[in-house]
């Protein structure tokens, strides 16, 4: 039986943004793609009426957008402005804007003022918590808003349909790791709700992540089946396993599938 992904508050397609959380709102970005569904979310996390907040994934250098964010912000000093990953979608404006607004950008690995797994950002008295969740890149992370129970994804968990995970930086044993702890914060009640990079909110979380470790495994079987059946490489595990899939979406897929098959590989 195919994984079935839990209903969504809004139809694919028609998220503009707005509130994700009490304390998070997101300012949709004007590059919608395939890839980016219908754009990237930039997220401005604080209290409301408060004097200061964080910015996540400011997106493309889009001085419309930015001014959009801007808006947002409210004349709130803007403390940090934090990446999820380094995808040009969600970081190529983090420049401009911090300079901007004068704050540092902060994201894992060099070249910032780097995050690590289970530091503690402090906005205005809102504790933000960074979880390490590689997988779809090596530097992905997630944000907790505790009181919230609410957690930024990034490109993790998708507000809709699934994230493509591309070798080499992109690594499927990370990756499921990476949803199994999403999992048991779902599951202790800690993370109710997703605030994805993409897409609208998903308010139930624990459906949402389970959704995607079924989908993953399934697929696996799949590609297994295809290679246990004389599949020998992308190209033809692709015309087994795709087969449905729309062709223009075959190169992304392609880099799927060589993240599954090194990942069966045990590599």
């Amino acid at each position: 039986m195919s994984a079935t992904p839990p209903p969504s508050p809004v139809e694919p397609g028609t998220w503009r943004g707005g509130e994700g959380s009490t304390h998070a709102v997101a300012v949709l970005a004007p590059n919608p793609s395939p890839m980016t569904l219908e754009g990237t979310n930039t997220w401005v996390i604080g209290p409301r009426g408060g004097t200061s907040c964080v910015v996540v994934d400011p997106g493309p250098p889009d001085e419309g957008h930015l001014r959009a964010v801007t808006e947002v912000v409210d004349g709130r000093r803007v403390e940090a402005v934090l990446l999820t990953h380094r995808h040009p979608d969600h970081s190529e404006g983090a420049g401009a804007f911090a300079e901007g607004v004068r704050a540092p950008v902060r994201a894992q690995g060099p070249g910032a003022e780097d995050l690590a797994d289970g530091d503690v950002v402090e906005v205005d008295g809102l504790e933000i918590g960074v979880l390490a969740t590689p997988g779809h890149t090596a530097d992905s992370l997630c944000f907790l808003i505790g009181p919230d129970e609410a957690l930024l994804t990034g490109d993790t968990v998708l507000g809709w349909g699934t994230t493509m995970v591309a070798w080499p930086d992109g690594r499927l044993d990370e990756y499921l790791a990476s949803l199994d702890r999403l999992a048991g914060l779902t599951g202790s009640g800690r993370v109710r709700r997703f605030l994805p990079g993409h897409g609208a909110g998903l308010p139930d979380a624990h459906a949402s992540v389970h959704f995607y470790l079924d989908h993953r495994r399934e697929r696996l079987d799949q590609v297994r089946a295809a290679v246990a059946g004389g599949a020998t490489d992308v190209q033809s595990v692709l015309e087994v396993v795709y087969a449905e899939v729309p062709r223009e979406l075959w190169p992304a897929a392609a880099k799927s599938v060589e993240a599954q098959l090194h990942h069966l590989r045990g590599e």
